[in-house]
Parts: C-alpha cells; sequence; structure tokens
C-alpha cells in the first residue's frame, strides 16, 4: 500500500509534535484532528499551544491542516492516535480518551489503513479494547482488512537534545507482514533514530510501561533511602555522586519532593491494574507508588521541623513555594507534586506566595515571590530560579529554606545564615 494520507489524532504534547514532524517531509498529505476548538483557532492563528520550539515555529511560519470536525479523516491511509491515557481519582486507568477516539477513526477506516496508537497503555489494549471497537464498527477484520499498530510516544518536553526526531522508537502491530509497512513510514519522519520492529502488539504495548516504571521504582528507592539517610545524617546527595564514579551496574536517580509528569505518575498504574485482572499483585510497584505519593508530604515534615527550630509555625508564616510544573523549565502541571505541597500548605494555614516562570499565577517575579517570606520551598528547579535566587537571598528575610530538588549550594545558603534543609541532605 501507498500512503498518501495521515491523520493525527489529539494535538497535544505528543500529536502536534508528530504532526509537524510529518508536515515537514512534504511527502504525505497530513491532517489533524482535536476535539478542543480553542487549541484548533490557537494554532490556526499561528500559536502552539504547547512549549516546544520546533513546532512554535513550524506552526508560526506554516499553516497546516487540522479540525475539531472528523470529517478531516476521510481516506487517511494511517491514523496516529495520540490522546491521554489519565487515572481517576481511585487510581483505575481512564480508558475514555482512546476509546472515544477509536470510535471516531473507525468510522473512517477502511481496507489497507493503519490504525496506530502511540498513547502509553498496558499490554493488551489494543487486542482488547481498540480492536473490538474498529471491528464493530468499520464492518472490517484486524489483521486481514486493516492493520493496528502501537508505537508508543517518547518526547520528552522541554529537552532540546532528546527530541520526536532522534529517540528510538518500537513499532508492533497484529499483522507481522504489515509491519516493516509502518516501520519504514516512521523512518521517514524519524529520521535521527531507529525504529525497531518487536514481535507483536503486546510487546510494543509493554515496552513504555517497562521504561516509565523503571524509573518510578528507582526514584522511590532513592527516596526512601533519603528518608534513611536523614535520620542517620548521612548526606545521600553526595553518596549518590560518589556511587555514581562506578563504571557500571550502577545509574544514578536522584531523591525529589515527588514524582509528577503524565508518564511516571500514571503510567504504573495501568499494568498494576491489568496484571491485577490476571491474579498477578504487583506489590513492588504498588510500593514504589506509595513512596514517590508520599514525598510531598515528606518535604512538608522537613518545613515544619525546620520551623521549629527558630519556634515558627506554619499557621500564620508567610512561605514561598517556588516552582509549580511537575520539571524544570516547563509550564506543565500534569500530576505536579508541587500542587500537592501548596495544597497542603494552605490546608495548613501558610501564608503562601507561589511563584513560576512558566505558569500564570501567583506572584509575577522572583524577587516579589520572596518578598518578606520567612521560608521557601523549592518543588521544581526552574533555571531562572537557580540562577537568581542565591543574589535575593543576601537582601532577604528568609530564615528557612527546604530545597526539594537539591538544586542549591548547601554551604552556599548555610553561609547566609539560612536553614537549609534537603531531600536526603
Amino acid at each position: 500500500m501507498i500512503i498518501k494520507k495521515v491523520a493525527v489524532i489529539g494535538l497535544g504534547y505528543i500529536g502536534l509534535p508528530t504532526l509537524v514532524a510529518i508536515a515537514k517531509t512534504k511527502k504525505y498529505e497530513v491532517v489533524g484532528f482535536d476535539i478542543d476548538q480553542k487549541k484548533i483557532n490557537l494554532i490556526k492563528s499561528g500559536k502552539s499551544p504547547i512549549e516546544d520550539s520546533d513546532v512554535s515555529s513550524y506552526v508560526k511560519n506554516n499553516r497546516l491542516k487540522i479540525s475539531s470536525r472528523d470529517n478531516i479523516l476521510k481516506d487517511a491511509d494511517v491514523f496516529i492516535v495520540c490522546v491521554p491515557t489519565p487515572i481517576f481519582n481511585d487510581y483505575n486507568p481512564d480508558y475514555g480518551p482512546v476509546v472515544s477516539a477509536t470510535k471516531t477513526v473507525a468510522e473512517y477506516l477502511k481496507k489497507g489503513s493503519h490504525f496506530v496508537l502511540e498513547s502509553t497503555v498496558n499490554p493488551g489494549t489494543c487486542e482488547e479494547i481498540v480492536l473490538p471497537i474498529l471491528e464493530s464498527r468499520s464492518g472490517l477484520k484486524a489483521g486481514r482488512d486493516f492493520n493496528i499498530v502501537h508505537c508508543p510516544e517518547r518526547i520528552n518536553p522541554g529537552d532540546p537534545k532528546w527530541t520526536i526526531y532522534n529517540i528510538n522508537r518500537n513499532v508492533g502491530s497484529i499483522r507481522k507482514t504489515k509491519n516493516k509497512e509502518i516501520a519504514t513510514f516512521y523512518r521517514s519522519f524519524v529520521t535521527g533514530a531507529q525504529i525497531n520492529e518487536v514481535s507483536c502488539l503486546k510487546v510494543a504495548e509493554a515496552t513504555k510501561i517497562v521504561e516509565n516504571t523503571f524509573r518510578d521504582v528507582n526514584i522511590a528507592f532513592v527516596n526512601e533511602l533519603a528518608q534513611s539517610f536523614d535520620s542517620l545524617g548521612i548526606d545521600l546527595y553526595e553518596a549518590l555522586k560518589a556511587a555514581s564514579n562506578k563504571p557500571f551496574a550502577f545509574m544514578a536517580h536522584w531523591p525529589g519532593c515527588g514524582v509528577g509528569g503524565h508518564c511516571i505518575a500514571v503510567d504504573p498504574y495501568y499494568l498494576i491494574k491489568r496484571a491485577g485482572q490476571n491474579g498477578f499483585n504487583h506489590r513492588f510497584l504498588k510500593l514504589a507508588r506509595e513512596i514517590n505519593d508520599g514525598m510531598p508530604n515528606y518535604c512538608i515534615s522537613k518545613l515544619i521541623a525546620a520551623l521549629n527550630e527558630i519556634n515558627l509555625p506554619v499557621k500564620g508564616t508567610k512561605i514561598g513555594l517556588l516552582g509549580l510544573s511537575y520539571k524544570p523549565n516547563v509550564g506543565d502541571l500534569r500530576e505536579s507534586p508541587s500542587l500537592e505541597i501548596e495544597k497542603r500548605l494552605m490546608d495548613l494555614g501558610a501564608k503562601l506566595i507561589v511563584y513560576d516562570p512558566y505558569v500564570k499565577k501567583g506572584a509575577r517575579t522572583l524577587k516579589e515571590a520572596i518578598s518578606g517570606v520567612q521560608a521557601i520551598v523549592i518543588a521544581t528547579a526552574h533555571k531562572q530560579i537557580i540562577e537568581n535566587l542565591p543574589s535575593l537571598l543576601k537582601k532577604s528575610k528568609v530564615k528557612v529554606i527546604v530545597d526539594g530538588r537539591n538544586c542549591l549550594n548547601k554551604e552556599m545558603v548555610e553561609k547566609m545564615s539560612i536553614i537549609y534543609r534537603g531531600i536526603g541532605r
């Protein structure tokens, strides 16, 4: 089959960069669909709804064929679904966006087409959830009339080094003989990386879950060590740096005030739930999630203890919370532990001032955020905060700093007669 038209469903952090990357090749007619009309209007006006310099530049200077009306999907040969895979408040997977997108695509599926799911899901999702919808609504047979593909996304928002163009990808299909065709298509726009063809859908689905749970459990390990080493009076940060000089069999992960984002804080629950349906209890993954979810409260406990040293309560004390996004140098609030810290401090009665250079909330400047405050909690290691805070501290009334990302020079802060508390420091 010759691929002529490509449709991307979902124009967020994954879908929009994918759409732009494919459009740049000028090899296909490429269209985009999203149910959010405001997002569509923003992109059409030449503005990117996401923080991505490559996307922003392209959207500003080029017109994309996008719509909130699904008839734009008509006659597409490849459908790439890039929708969120969130969890409910009870930590159960929310397949709603995937189901909705699949139903929409099913109306336009044709013989020979590829349905590609890039959203992160547990093994079995494509065959157990996606396939029945596509077959029942299209009247076509998966594997015979059309191909179902999983190529899990690997975009790292805000990272100028690792982009959609140079991160290796894995592709698996329900019809193995069609896998090379879709892999060749991906090679046409993921030009600086390898496209690895795996044996089946479930292996492809498993890869992203394995990647993200690997990070989650290793972060949980060092977060538990941080609590242990705090009680032992050992600087974990120094210990990890020393351990890192071993040239093999060790990979450093770093403790912090919590884990956020659309992947690490969410994806393990998809595997936990699906394995549980098969009678397997992922005790290790559950414990990792419990440890990491508890870090915002641990961070606050360090703040309370430090304030007690100078006879100050949290209630009524003016405290600056620096950083709201889940990672440095972006404005992404998804699953951010900073939001839990903010909520908890408000509940405790703090006179809270928040600041994030990428989020339009609270103080407008860092100087304003620390004006008159007696304590600071650093929840996100934004470059602007790390570079500008030290000089501002010299003229401030700050008495306590809880460095939730271990991003400041501890000795430098303590020389200013400020109590410094890190996570594991």
